[in-house]
């Protein structure tokens, strides 16, 4: 915190000293002086920047950054230049988050592998080691295959509440859909519902004041993560929680890409069509999801739910494989970009992704491209046009790589793809929040869930066949025809990979 409250300060300091060396009259000695202090603090800066033992190439940039772009290049360093030590900034939420997890895992009970092959074996008790969440057999999930079905099927369990409803959302908006939503809360909380609302500061900063207000006002308890007043002064403004999430009673759970909004039904004409994937829970593992909402909650509200029965209490279903909920973010010790890595390397037939942004880190680049060269299937599937330009051009500038690797990319042509799915062999499956690029890696709070032999998974493979129809493959001649001014943009649009 002292830390911080420094950087912060020397911000401050840095803007005060460019305005009096550039716009006042000063003697030229005082502002030798005051240069002088400018300097003292940039190259205080760099010794902590050296210490840190970061990859040459990085430490080189951030120098080079820090010392050529005056003030610009401090405050650029502050906040995105710092975001690998974000351990730091959620110290206390990864220390109490580990404690109460490891509270409620029953990890005492040995994990039954004897029904698995070898490949779903492997990365069972891999995420069994790395993990503090527990992998459930007493789960069914449910795949819904769009925003309509989603939504619909959301609904109706809403309207079924008896006890409790908590949710939790990256974007939450205030339109015809979010009104909706809204409406069966309201209605559930005269019935007696106790309803928990969690959203992202900035992914849901255009819900409107004035409905947050009627929901607390009828009783909706409504919280903001991370808030956008206080994110820039504690630096945690990249930082973001990227999770959706429902809790219904404890007995039904919802988690997967599609946030609150018309666009997710494809009502928005800027994107069309929209495709993306969720899933409902039923069993023990809903228990495991609820508990990553707890976790979120404390944070935000400062209320402890973990001590009573009822929001902790298992409600298992008759399962047919593991579903296993990971949740990854700057509190937790791993990424989910190690649980990716991981699910390829178990891989013996196929590796099937699809994602809206393509950025891997440099482990998921060589999986991919060794599993194809062993003879592995690879497929990606991504959107034909992105939502933004620098995500556009930097998902396509590892095309070339990746088609040199025999790796084959698929352009989705009849809306927006959204879903974040990977499927190993077809019986190995992930499915949840988290894209394939360092936000989702390094700076979003995440949440997964990992299918091993559930038939779940049997509907994830025919989706993924069925979107095929509606892609365009790209082929290496035609790609590497494309001209100067488009590569120019992909390398311009990779310098940004590292917070994309």
């Amino acid at each position: 915190m002292k830390r911080k409250r420094l950087e912060f300060f020397f911000v401050i300091v840095m803007l005060i000293l460019c305005c009096v060396v550039l716009f006042t009259g000063l003697p030229f000695k005082w502002k030798g002086l005051l240069i002088g202090l400018y300097g003292l603090i940039i190259l205080s800066t760099v010794q902590a920047l050296w210490l840190e033992n970061r990859p040459p190439q990085n430490t080189l940039l951030w120098t080079y950054i820090l010392v050529l772009l005056p003030v610009i290049g401090y405050i650029f360093y502050v906040y995105s230049g710092q975001l690998l030590v974000k351990g730091e900034l959620f110290k206390s939420k990864r220390r109490s988050d580990r404690e109460l997890l490891e509270a409620l895992s029953n990890k005492q009970r040995a994990l039954d592998v004897s029904q698995l092959n070898d490949h779903q074996r492997c990365f069972a008790e891999y995420l069994d080691r790395v993990t503090l969440t527990d992998q459930n057999q007493n789960t069914t999930t449910t795949v819904l295959h769009n925003g309509t079905e989603t939504f619909e099927e959301i609904k109706r369990r809403l309207m079924a509440a008896k006890d409790f409803i908590h949710l939790e959302y990256y974007i939450f908006r205030s339109d015809r859909l979010g009104q909706e939503i809204i409406d069966i809360l309201l209605a559930k909380v005269q019935e007696g519902v106790e309803v928990r609302l969690m959203v992202d500061a900035v992914g849901s900063y255009s819900l409107s004041r004035a409905v947050t207000k009627e929901m607390e006002a009828a009783g909706i308890q409504v919280y903001p993560f991370l808030p956008i007043k206080t994110a820039w002064y504690n630096q945690k403004f990249n930082f973001r929680n990227h999770r959706k999430i429902i809790i219904i009673d404890g007995k039904v759970g919802f988690v997967g890409g599609l946030n609150v909004g018309i666009e997710y039904l494809g009502e928005d004409d800027d994107y069309g069509y929209w495709c993306d994937t969720h899933v409902v829970l039923e069993g023990e593992a809903v228990q495991t999801l609820h508990a990553i909402f707890i976790l979120d909650w404390k944070y935000v509200s400062g209320e402890t739910l973990f001590d009573q029965e009822r929001y902790i209490k298992e409600h298992p279903a008759d399962g047919d494989g593991l579903v296993h909920v990971v949740a990854t973010g700057p509190e937790t010790s791993d990424n989910m970009s190690d649980h990716y890595y991981a699910l390829c390397t178990c891989a013996t037939k196929s590796i099937w992704i699809a994602t809206p942004y393509f950025i891997p880190d440099q482990a998921i680049q060589t999986a991919l491209r060794v599993a194809a060269r062993k003879g592995i299937q690879v497929r990606l599937m991504v959107p034909e046009t992105n939502d933004g330009f620098l995500t556009q051009y930097a998902t396509q500038s590892y095309f070339p790589e990746l088609l040199r690797a025999g790796i084959e990319v698929y352009s989705y042509e009849k809306g927006f793809l959204h879903k974040k799915v990977v499927i190993v062999d077809g019986d190995l499956a992930s499915i949840g929040t988290a894209n394939v690029d360092m936000r989702s890696f390094h700076l979003n709070f995440e949440v997964n869930l990992f299918l091993t032999g559930t038939t779940s998974i049997g509907d994830l493979v025919d989706q993924f066949e069925e979107d095929l129809k509606d892609c365009r493959r790209i082929r290496p001649v035609e790609f590497y025809k494309r001209n100067m001014a488009v590569k120019s943009k992909e390398s311009f649009a990779r310098l940004f990979s590292g917070i994309l």
